[in-house]
């Protein structure tokens, strides 16, 4: 009777919960850990805490509860928006107390925890009374203490493969015991890829689409790919402002410019537009990208930048979107140069260094009985008095170099002039 119940409580869960693998062996994808000295050192029972970083549906609690059931060990799971302190001492007071092999503590979205509650988990985590497995979606460098991060090892999960995806979705339809199988369904395999496309790597939003699909089927037949459509709603992006996904595409998308792919470049923006971004922040990277990464090579681009922005601010969206794929392609395809980047840096590091030296007295602001009376600008020459404004004085107390040319774009003539007005002005000087 109880065997009866259990069956169909699980009947009663979703798909993805019921396929969820039971042990390491049953783990589809994430083929970097599950070809690494990780399988062995949990068989061996000598994984200490770690911590599972990845994107929803990668497999976190699939391989969390994996390790449990491989090492056989006692397995609490909570979720960190629930808990509270309270819960998390009764928890560690019992896996003080408990005779089996240490507990393994699995907390779900544990950079929702607060400094507080990772700095409770510090001594059991490293007397080893608990075996902590954190699950997060969100960097952890950026959420989880120094502490705790030292204490456990970080493992990274990509988002699972298309292959991978379709191998679980098969998996699930031929499985007469968690699965599908009893539906005697079949899907043509251009509905399998379409699934697997449209989930991203998502491996729990595949099966509840599968799941859904074959739901609605008659038993025993064969879904094409046009039927599977049918069940495919507008894709949400994996798009956070403020969060990974924020920072990491923003990072593509300069990257892709200051490489000078616009192909890449469009991509990286049109995931940004999809997802929500704000079009000004956009433009905002934009004028950064035109003075660090394009600068003299074409002073065009910051112009261009500029009226992006404006534009962004004046129009919105949707309209915007098309000034800002102006802006995008132009700087991925103009002649790049960082000179002026790097002439800043170097002379903000070696003021830094060596400090702020005097202004020269004859540079000084000659205005006022008192300026004059001390010397200021005494001795000053008139560029304009000189031919293309080379007297061959000096403007700064010892002579420096920071700015280096590149030759690229319209700062090759600007090049060619710095040169040639350094030749006249050392002439003059002598």
């Amino acid at each position: 009777m109880m065997e009866l119940l259990e069956t169909k409580r699980m009947a009663s869960k979703p798909l993805s919960l019921r396929m969820r693998p039971r042990n390491l062996s049953e783990i589809r994808g994430q083929d970097q850990l599950m070809h690494s000295p990780f399988v062995n050192l949990v068989r061996n029972q000598s994984m200490g805490s770690i911590l599972l970083y990845g994107p929803p549906g990668s497999g976190k609690t699939s391989i969390a509860e994996a390790i449990a059931n491989e090492e056989k060990r006692h397995f609490i799971k909570i979720n960190a928006v629930l808990s509270n302190v309270s819960e998390l001492r009764e928890i560690l007071k019992s896996a003080k107390h408990d005779l089996s092999p240490h507990t393994i503590l699995f907390i779900d979205e544990i950079h929702r925890f607060n400094k507080s509650q990772q700095d409770l988990l510090l001594p059991d985590v490293e007397m080893g009374t608990i075996q902590l497995i954190g699950a997060t979606t969100h960097n952890p460098g950026f959420y989880i203490i120094n502490p705790l991060l030292s204490r456990c090892q970080l493992i990274e999960l990509e988002p699972l493969s298309k292959e991978a995806i379709i191998a679980i979705l098969k998996n699930a339809l031929a499985d007469h015991e968690r699965g599908l199988g009893a539906m005697n369904c079949a899907l043509e395999s251009e509905a399998l890829t379409l699934i697997a496309e449209h989930c991203n790597g998502d491996s729990r939003k595949a099966l509840n689409v599968l799941e859904s699909i074959v739901s609605n089927a008659p038993m025993g037949t064969s879904i094409t790919a046009e039927g599977a459509s049918k069940f495919l709603f507008k894709q949400q992006l994996a798009y956070d402002a403020d969060e990974d996904e924020h920072y990491n595409t923003i990072s593509a998308y300069i990257k892709s410019i200051r490489g000078c792919d616009p192909d890449a470049a469009i991509y990286w923006l049109a995931v940004m537009l999809e997802g929500g971004e704000d079009p000004r922040f956009i433009a905002r990277r934009l004028l950064i990208i035109a003075s660090e990464d394009i600068g003299l090579a074409d002073s065009r681009a910051i112009t261009m930048a500029n009226a992006c922005f404006d534009a962004c601010e004046r129009l919105g969206l949707p309209e915007c979107r098309l000034s800002l794929a102006h802006a995008t392609v132009f700087c991925a395809l103009a002649p790049k140069s960082n000179s002026t980047y790097l002439a800043l840096e170097t002379a903000t590091a070696f003021i830094r260094k060596h400090g702020k030296e005097a202004v020269p007295i004859w540079l000084r602001d000659a205005h006022g009985s008192a300026s004059k009376k001390l010397g200021h600008g005494k001795y000053y020459q008139y560029s304009h008095d000189f031919d293309q404004n080379i007297s061959g004085q000096e403007y700064m107390l010892t002579e420096k170099s920071f700015y280096t040319p590149k030759e690229i774009g319209a700062e090759k003539v600007l090049a060619e002039r710095h040169c040639a007005l350094q030749n006249l002005k050392n002439k003059r000087k002598m």
